[in-house]
């Protein structure tokens, strides 16, 4: 009974104060040694527990989780190679700054490499893609450890939240027996009062003094040709505010990434581009537009053309605002690094900025950004389903406050490059932490818990990489769209230099699968349709968005095609741009 009670007491007070540091949701992966914390989490009466069998689909869910939220959430399994399986994951989380607390159950310490089954070494497991690991003590009824406990429960919520966010890792060594004692008196209070109260981390943030904020000021008073480009950001809900102020301010033109939040919603837009990718290809218009200076926010965008760009302009002056403290400058061309929160620099600096009326400069790429804009949209056809016009389309009949969450590969391309500037408020989400194709169907249907409307654009790779992941929309009963673009394979590659190589191309990285999704879609309750043409595609994409469930739009389209008109677009945008500049000239 006293080995019982220890470890009850021991792990009760560890789950009380995750609750008690603000955490609400648990994602627990079955397993035997996890036991005890599992049924713990489960009995606390303040804990959201969810059960997913496939570990990978688990810590996806997780993550998807604490994206939308922002506050971290708990993710336990048993111990062995059940948490291996949560390594991808946590490397996106590290990598986007997703708060995570993940728990692993181990084996007690005499009984790791001794030929033990289900033991591995799990000591410091994930590396360096987390913030902080500890190996936790065996469980003991007394107060100290109780406050131990307690204590490290705490400040893993407080790392995990700290600039710049990530997740941190827990290891706990149980012995038998493992199932708690329920009835223990106390059971979430033991030794509470006589330990006085809770810790308490209070998480800061990054600021910037006057006589800086004046300095930025004075350095951005003293050029014209300025570029504000902003990446994927998070948690910061005045941001776009405040930043539109200060590209009007300056009359300087907002490369707006569409993760970045800009692209949609009631905030001025008039100084949002969202054609960069497309005219940024011109020859005439990365030689004729080169920036005295680029102010750069969040994470590094989607385009590669908008970075070979910032790569280009070795002479401009780069400032890198990072609300984390963090290092985002992979050009390795940054010129100040301001650990900063965003918003606080924009209005800071804003105090000290006198207002242009006008600016040629911006004048000319606004003009740009309208052509550009104008030959995308050109493209409208009924007898081809062209990858990148399901994204218009999306656009067009989604509601107010709805979610797309966007695969990666080419569909955030062409979310890039066709998801334009809009009144509405349509959130966009992506893994863009390691760009990876794994996992995504556990995230966006994480996301569905906050999101009323959230349509999953997935391509037909990364879709079959994650089919696990749809239990979680039967289980749960969650609502989502999928609109699952099929090319047979990765179309990416079709854009790529090796897709010369035409005798190796389509076994190494067109990879067809010839499956029939619908059996997997039915496999899990789902709603299955293939759409020939557009009028079919609205038809069903309307539909979904009222039924209940787990919805899949299957748009077979065809790679070859697919990378052709996608050419023509950009030549198009190209030959305008440069046709104009030698019309100027």
């Amino acid at each position: 009974m006293k080995a019982s009670n220890d470890m009850t007491y021991y792990l009760a007070a560890f789950v009380d104060e995750l609750v008690k540091s603000g955490m609400t949701d648990v994602v627990i992966s079955p397993g035997s040694r996890s036991t005890p914390i599992a049924i713990l989490m489960a009995e606390h009466p303040n804990l959201k527990i969810t059960v997913l069998i496939d570990e990978r689909s688990a810590s996806f869910y997780a993550l998807g989780l604490a994206k939308t939220t922002g506050k971290p959430v708990a993710l336990l399994c048993t111990s062995g190679t059940a948490a291996t399986n949560y390594y991808p994951a946590i490397v996106e989380a590290y990598q986007s700054r997703i708060p995570l607390i993940v728990l692993t159950a181990d084996r007690p310490h005499e009984l790791r490499d001794v030929g033990a089954p289900q033991a591995i070494d799990q000591i410091k497991m994930y590396g360096n893609y987390v913030k902080w690991f500890v190996e936790m003590s065996l469980p003991i009824d007394d107060q100290a450890m109780i406050q131990y406990s307690r204590t490290m429960a705490a400040r893993a919520i407080g790392t995990s939240l700290s600039a710049p966010s990530g997740p941190v890792h827990m290891n706990f060594p149980l012995r038998d027996p493992l199932v708690p004692n329920l009835e223990a008196e106390q059971l979430w209070t033991k030794y509470k009062e006589a330990s006085g109260s809770v810790v308490e981390v209070s998480i800061g943030s990054y600021s910037i003094s006057e006589e800086r904020a004046e300095f930025f000021a004075k350095l951005l008073a003293e050029c014209r040709n300025g570029v504000i480009v902003c990446g994927e950001m998070t948690g910061e809900s005045d941001f776009s505010d405040s930043v539109t102020m200060l590209a009007e301010a300056l009359q300087f033109p907002i490369f707006a990434d569409p993760l970045s939040g800009l692209r949609t919603g009631m905030h001025n837009k008039a100084y949002v581009m969202e054609g960069y990718d497309a005219f940024l290809r011109a020859d005439s218009v990365k030689e004729g537009f080169v920036p005295d200076v680029i102010i750069r926010f969040g994470a590094m965008p989607v385009s590669k053309f908008l970075m070979q760009y910032i790569s280009k302009a070795t002479t401009a002056t780069q400032i890198v605002v990072d609300a984390d403290g963090g290092w985002r400058d992979p050009t390795l061309q940054a010129s100040y690094m301001v650990h900063c929160e965003e918003s606080h620099f924009c209005k800071k600096v804003l105090q000290y900025v006198k207002p242009r009326k006008s600016n040629e400069w911006f004048k000319q790429l606004k003009s740009l950004n309208e052509r550009t804009k104008q030959i995308l949209l050109s493209h409208g056809n009924e007898e081809q389903l062209f990858e990148g016009q399901v994204i218009r389309e999306l656009q067009q009949l989604l509601p107010d406050g709805a979610a797309i969450f966007v695969g990666n590969s080419m569909p955030i391309r062409d979310v890039d490059t066709f998801f334009f500037t809009n009144s509405k408020e349509i959130k966009v989400l992506a893994n863009r932490g390691a760009n990876g194709i794994d996992g995504v169907v556990s995230t966006a249907l994480a996301a569905s818990n906050v999101y009323e409307h959230t349509v999953l654009v997935i391509g037909d790779l990364s879709f079959y990489h994650d089919m696990n992941g749809l239990l979680a929309a039967k289980l749960l009963k969650l609502n989502i769209t999928i609109v699952l673009i099929n090319n047979n394979g990765g179309g990416i590659f079709s854009f790529l230099p090796q897709s010369k190589i035409e005798q190796h191309f389509e076994a190494l990285f067109g990879t067809p699968m010839d499956m029939d999704f619908e059996h997997a879609v039915k496999l899990y309750d789902g709603n299955y349709s293939i759409v020939q043409t557009w009028k079919e595609f609205k038809s069903e994409l309307v539909a979904s968005l009222s039924n209940k469930g787990l919805n899949v739009i299957e748009v077979p389209t065809n790679r070859k095609e697919n990378e052709q008109t996608h050419r023509k677009l950009w030549n198009a945008v190209s030959q305008e741009m440069n046709l104009s500049y030698e019309r100027e000239l």
